[in-house]
């Protein structure tokens, strides 16, 4: 099943008089449960395209499906919506309340949602998602109080509370060393494997593409390919490890 379908996707940017194209006419296709990597270089269109499957943007031209329904169109309220919804986020910066510790900051999308949960059942649902991440024993640590992984973990845990159907990461290791981000980027694919979470890793760095099943990527706003992770590690004489 399609979890994503984009049909000839454009974005145009307006700068004074001149218009700047960035992404030209982008079609992919993603699985529900798939763990997809989106490479590109600075000034690729990469992030202009995250921005559109993320519904934080919409683009100037085409059709993008998600989960059946099309969704470029939706106002501004619509997408956040939508976002809260369906969607989850990981940043590179982690983006977490410096002065609120693991559990709050874990806990805090719960209170934008319609399930109107209660204070205890949200504060479950975060204690558990924490555990499942390896924090069980870190809930009242404030972002200080963590590494970089750590804090990472806890984004983590953050964008799956609310149980979404597809989780962006964009740069998730960027500021982590190289062995916290193999913990990292081993935890996305424990995710993906063991719950079916469909996540798209947004990067520049050919070795978190190779943590996929595939490699989408994008050059001067189009896409040029989209191969397995695996074909890609071997063409490159890296092996299988």
């Amino acid at each position: 099943m399609e979890l994503i379908e984009l049909k000839d996707i454009c974005k145009t940017y307006t700068l004074g008089e001149i218009a700047v194209p960035v992404l030209k006419g982008v079609s992919l296709k993603v699985a529900k449960g798939e763990l997809v990597a989106l490479m590109g270089a600075s000034g690729s269109g990469k992030s202009t395209l995250m921005n559109i499957l993320g519904c934080l943007d919409r683009p100037s031209s085409g059709e993008y499906w998600l989960e059946g329904r099309e969704v470029s169109h939706l106002s501004a309220d619509q997408r956040a919506l939508l976002r809260n919804q369906k969607l989850g986020f990981v940043f590179q910066n982690f983006n977490l309340l410096p002065r609120t510790n693991a559990l709050e900051n874990v806990a805090m999308p719960l209170s934008y949602t319609f399930d109107h949960l209660s204070d205890r059942e949200a504060r479950r649902r975060a204690v558990e998602m924490l555990g499942r991440v390896g924090l069980g024993d870190r809930l009242h640590h404030e972002p200080s109080q963590l590494s970089g992984g750590e804090q990472q973990r806890v984004a983590i845990a953050r964008a799956l509370i609310n149980r979404p159907s597809l989780v962006f990461a964009d740069e998730p290791t960027g500021n982590l060393d190289s062995h916290t981000s193999e913990d990292v980027l081993a935890m996305f694919q424990h995710l993906n494997e063991e719950d079916g979470i469909t996540i798209i890793l947004v990067t520049h760095d050919a070795n978190v593409a190779r943590h996929a099943q595939r490699i989408i990527q994008i050059h001067d706003g189009v896409i040029v390919d989209g191969v397995p992770a695996l074909a890609a590690r071997l063409s490159s004489g890296g092996g299988v490890g």
